[in-house]
């Protein structure tokens, strides 16, 4: 059996890389699931975080407050699946037959999560973030986020793996 996730390169067929105008951090990491719509495997992914996740979270908002960065649903938020709707703590900017863009923007940094189906036999469902940051201070936060973002985004990919009908425990 296949490794449930990998880390690839942003697919160049990605509407992604034309969200931000510049990007300074970016990864992809891939699954496989031909059996679910975009919409469901995007909401597998974001929808509902694991307890340890959420426990960070609330731990990396009491932090960052003092900051003055975004910690609390936005006035708009809403959970309708179109553009500007939110899946989870993130808003959708884009919705294609083949890839949803989610993301936020702060002080600090704008970033861009895409949920792309490349139609591959293996690893079709490719997940890439991309950070922009916009001051000195989002370098330094993302320094510090990185280990936990990728420890993070790989353990929720994991949650849309899919082979067959069952779902791939790891």
């Amino acid at each position: 059996m296949n490794t449930k996730v990998i880390l690839e390169n942003t697919p160049d067929t990605s509407l992604i890389n034309r969200t931000l105008n510049k990007i300074d951090y970016s990864d992809t990491y891939a699954t496989t699931n031909h059996l679910d719509s975009l919409e469901k495997i995007t909401n597998m992914i974001f929808a509902n975080f694991p307890n340890w996740v959420t426990i960070m979270m609330k731990f990396r908002n009491t932090i960052v407050k003092i900051f003055d960065l975004k910690t609390q649903k936005p006035s708009d938020y809403n959970t309708d699946f179109k553009v500007g709707g939110y899946i989870g703590y993130f808003k959708i900017y884009e919705i294609m037959s083949n890839e949803i863009i989610l993301g936020a923007n702060d002080k600090h940094l704008n970033f861009r999560v895409s949920v792309f189906n490349s139609q591959e036999l293996t690893y079709n469902i490719k997940v890439s973030t991309i950070v922009q940051y916009n001051k000195r201070w989002g370098k330094i936060y993302m320094t510090i986020v990185k280990p936990f973002h990728q420890l993070i985004v790989k353990k929720m990919v994991r949650n849309a793996c899919k082979n067959s009908n069952t779902r791939i425990s790891n």
